[in-house]
């Protein structure tokens, strides 16, 4: 839900909870929001893999994907790197504080067209938070009768740069989910796939038979992954990906947000690769 009167009008939310993902130099910290306004929290809608604008006034704004499904009620959830003067701003913030939100901008994945399918989920790093959504929509229980297996792919540089940590160890023991992980490098006391989220992917083989996959993280881990699916079998039409970090004005004013003949904000960030393979830039 977004005021079409006017959309550069943010919403006030509230801070329910915050808490870090992971340490260090691009910490990654979420938000449990909550809306000020009753009338908007009632409102209000999204579908995983929309965006919205975070921000403070005095400071700024950023655009950012929601990281909770639509299932999760009352309140939104945005999992945020330090890397900048927004963000470093917003990482100061704890529970009880207050920020600003507009949206949500984009489209989002088309999980209705993918009833009946089994799910691939193929995450890097912070690339983990617009796949979240989708996991948790499926996972509800009102939505998970719908699809066949899901399988979480999930790497990052280490294990302590894994986001949503206690979620995995839920999708680890769960009836219908496999989750598969990894990590750059070999560390002590790590069990599972050692190296890069797309030799994982060859590793643990997911079948295209009657399977939709579905990736985000760093470009070039985007790209090589959407290699590997192909190799597996994986057609164009089955291999989806999020331009989120492309998103600038959200609306279509700004036209930073090109590529090729595609504007993200207004025809994506949500695409196909059957769209996207033409478009070499769109990886660059």
């Amino acid at each position: 839900m977004m005021d079409e009167s006017n959309p550069y009008l943010p919403y006030t939310v509230k801070i329910e909870d915050a808490w870090y993902e992971t340490p260090g130099e691009r910490a990654i910290k979420t938000f449990k929001v909550s809306f000020a306004d009753e009338k908007v929290s009632d409102t209000w809608t999204h579908e995983p893999g929309q965006c919205a604008m975070v921000g403070l006034l005095g400071i700024g704004e950023s655009m950012f994907c929601i990281s909770s499904s639509p299932t999760e009620k009352g309140y939104l959830r945005f999992s945020i790197m330090l890397m900048g003067k927004v963000t470093s701003a917003l990482h100061q913030l704890e529970a009880g504080d207050t920020m600003s939100v507009r949206g949500p901008f984009g489209n989002g994945f088309p999980l209705a067209d993918w009833e009946g399918r089994n799910i691939v989920t193929i995450g890097g790093g912070i690339g983990q938070a617009p796949l979240r959504p989708i996991i948790e929509y499926i996972r509800d229980d009102g939505n998970r009768d719908k699809y066949e297996e899901l399988m979480v792919v999930y790497g990052s540089r280490t294990s302590k740069d894994l986001c949503f940590q206690d979620e995995l160890d839920c999708f680890m023991a769960e009836e219908g989910t496999e989750c598969c992980l990894s990590v750059d490098i070999e560390e002590e006391k790590w069990d599972h796939f050692v190296g890069f989220v797309p030799n994982l992917l060859m590793e643990v083989e997911p079948s295209p038979e009657n399977s939709i996959a579905i990736t985000c993280g760093p470009p070039i881990m985007i790209k090589f992954v959407i290699g590997n699916l192909e190799k597996l079998g994986f057609k164009p039409e089955q291999i989806y990906t999020t331009l989120e970090n492309r998103m600038k004005c959200g609306i279509g004013k700004c036209g930073r947000c090109n590529v090729g003949h595609l504007y993200v904000c207004k025809d994506g960030p949500v695409f196909s690769y059957a769209t996207l393979k033409e478009i070499p830039e769109a990886f660059a």
